[in-house]
């Protein structure tokens, strides 16, 4: 059994899950997004099924796999992952970049089943996203556990304390893996940078230096590359709307529609690539660094292993070309890839409805989101 320390941020133990699925079958809200997910499906039958799944991972093959799989179909040309960098049979925290809010942990689910793992990854997710009872059971089924975001100053120490020993846990002693993004919150111009403090929460768990204690953790960086971002018309208008007033926030219901607009928008190929387990470059870092140059350089080389793990598409060249004014990048994409680019550019402006619509920005808001990762790989191709 888990130690009770954690009941209130862990996963549901499977002899929880009666209980919880109980109180799922019973909601409205639930049996409304049921339907609308397996229109094919009796609720009843639906129910049945959800009953019959004993553990978290049956729940997802059940479940969570197939709608992937589905929506994939509809939403994407393909999406794959490169694991051969590293062992499906132990155990890693995966660090990623941040794209989508609710897909980037639960495609690297379907994708390492896909890839022959027999498990797939706990997930930290931030309780700013849960909106509602039935939600927060939800991911907890799916294997979520929670990242606590709204408590005061004090408490946030303490639970950042036990977040890190949680995850310490789940790769030591439950055998499982662990998907954490990189920073909090999306970057919203796909310029992508791991942030220290994430790290430095991450090494509040464990035992030993502070270099044992992050390769206690098996790191692998995981770049995730979209060949479209369905959202990238709102980051554009939420970069506007801060930029024209710096008090500006989002509400429940932008990211509701953030997270809807993600999963259910289109987004071409998609692609993850593993990056090697980087617990050996920790510690031999850790012998010659002080605390805080330590974090700096392995944020700064889960950065860099991102950076060459991205994908690129015509689109990333198409960008970085129309930002500059220049072809620099033409022999990456034929003119029919730029049109085809130009043309969807002016779709996606069309959907902002925002006050006082600066077209010119938001084109060049959503141009920096394309070129960003190119960028960001040639940098670190220059080493």
């Amino acid at each position: 059994m888990t130690p009770s320390v954690f009941d209130p941020i862990r996963p549901f133990e499977p002899e929880e899950l009666a209980e919880v699925f109980g109180r799922l079958i019973a909601d409205e809200q639930f049996k409304t997004v049921m339907k609308y997910i397996f229109p094919q499906i009796p609720y009843e039958a639906l129910c049945g099924k959800m009953q019959q799944c004993t553990t978290n991972l049956e729940f997802q093959k059940t479940f969570c796999y197939p709608f992937l799989q589905s929506l994939m179909s509809k939403a994407s040309t393909g999406h794959t992952i490169d694991t051969a960098a590293i062992d499906l049979n132990r155990r890693h925290t995966f660090v990623s970049n941040h794209r989508d809010i609710v897909l980037d942990s639960a495609l690297l689910d379907k994708l390492l089943i896909d890839a022959g793992s027999d498990t797939t990854c706990e997930i930290a997710i931030g309780d700013n996203l849960l909106a509602a009872p039935w939600i927060k059971d939800l991911v907890r089924v799916n294997k979520s556990f929670i990242v606590e975001r709204s408590a005061g100053i004090r408490e946030m120490l303490a639970s950042s304390k036990r977040m890190a020993e949680y995850m310490h846990y789940v790769i030591e002693e439950k055998n499982d893996n662990i998907w954490i993004a990189q920073r909090e919150g999306r970057a919203k111009d796909s310029d992508d940078r791991t942030q220290p403090s994430i790290l430095k929460m991450m090494a509040m768990g464990g035992k030993g230096s502070l270099a044992e204690r992050l390769a206690q953790l098996r790191i692998v960086p995981t770049a995730i590359s979209y060949e479209y971002d369905p959202c990238d018309y709102l980051k554009a208008a939420e970069f506007q709307l801060k930029r024209d007033n710096p008090e500006w926030k989002k509400t429940k219901q932008d990211d509701v529609l953030s997270m809807k607009t993600g999963i259910m928008g289109f987004k071409g190929k998609v692609h993850y690539h593993c990056a090697p387990c980087i617990s050996s470059f920790i510690m031999e870092c850790g012998n010659t660094l002080d605390k805080g140059e330590l974090l700096n350089t392995v944020a700064s080389r889960i950065d860099h292993d991102i950076f060459l793990g991205y994908r690129l598409y015509a689109n990333n060249y198409v960008a970085a070309d129309l930002l500059e004014g220049s072809t620099a990048h033409s022999s990456h994409y034929t003119a029919e890839e730029r049109s085809r680019f130009e043309q969807y550019l002016q779709q996606q402006l069309q959907k902002i409805d925002i006050p006082d619509k600066d077209e010119a920005y938001l084109t060049e808001m959503m141009l920096r989101m394309y070129a960003n990762p190119l960028y960001n790989q040639e940098k670190a191709l220059r080493g």
